[in-house]
């Protein structure tokens, strides 16, 4: 599903957060969003979610606004994984990825959404944890819940707001596989928010670097992944080098 952003402007209060940000994601593309604290990530995510209503702009699926879309419409077609988990969450993994079903039951569950989740923790590597409580697990066992639960929403694009944050390195690269995985064969669209930038370029189709709201730079990251939109971004010297195709950043300094 192709998902456009066109002049998205967002702001609290006076402050403005988003200014004038225009980006798309083609069906089978993976997007990442990088750049500084505060430069706007998480609230690109969720005015793509409905969670914020931007001041002004559009977000389109397939060429329809999703402010018009009826919740449990947006729900199937956007799966969402915040950047933190739930402070409290009293139900197993299988319930609490089965949760992500919820778009698609009106009175119970019933054995093709329990078929669903089951397949998604074997491909996750849940099993061993399915019947343990949400609330008991690491932070990184917690991730890959919420992972596991907006794919059982079988959405047609996907948002996933720092999805390696709480993951050991294993795990990262295990999770960002599944990603580009499930992108490639279910034919989603994957937007991702991004510290890591060398993750970012590893497993992202397309960057784009949010300096104070604004796109500063989008594109395929062995073009906006520079020293110079390094130092300009991110206050910080490095070095670029070319690793299986990809940029691979090396800091250095901090700028003086």
């Amino acid at each position: 599903m192709k998902l456009e952003i066109s002049g998205v402007h967002f702001q609290y209060n006076s402050v403005a957060i988003l200014e004038d940000v225009c980006l798309s994601v083609q069906k089978g593309e993976v997007l990442s969003l990088v750049g500084p604290n505060g430069s706007g990530k998480t609230t690109l995510l969720k005015c793509i979610n409905r969670i914020l209503k931007p001041k002004r702009g559009t977000v389109l699926l397939e060429g329809e606004n999703v402010q018009g879309l009826h919740l449990r419409e947006l729900a199937q077609s956007i799966g969402y994984v915040p950047q933190s988990s739930p402070a409290s969450l009293a139900l197993t993994v299988f319930d609490t990825v089965l949760l992500g079903r919820k778009p698609y039951v009106d009175w119970k569950t019933g054995e093709r959404d329990k078929h669903v989740v089951f397949e998604i923790l074997r491909l996750m590597k849940l099993e061993e944890i399915a019947f343990r409580m949400f609330n008991e697990l690491s932070g990184g066992e917690k991730q890959k819940v919420l992972v596991a639960r907006a794919f059982a929403q079988e959405p047609q694009v996907l948002l996933l707001d720092e999805p390696t944050s709480n993951l050991d390195l294993r795990h990262q690269f295990e999770v960002l596989e599944l990603v580009i995985d499930m992108v490639a064969a279910r034919g989603l669209s994957a937007v991702m928010a991004m510290h890591d930038l060398n993750l970012a370029s590893r497993f992202s189709d397309k960057l784009a670097i949010l300096k104070n709201g604004r796109v500063y730079a989008a594109g395929q990251g062995r073009d906006i992944l520079t020293s110079q939109n390094i130092r300009e971004v991110y206050g910080v010297e490095a070095v670029i080098y070319d690793e299986f195709d990809r940029p691979h950043i090396v800091p250095l300094s901090i700028r003086k």
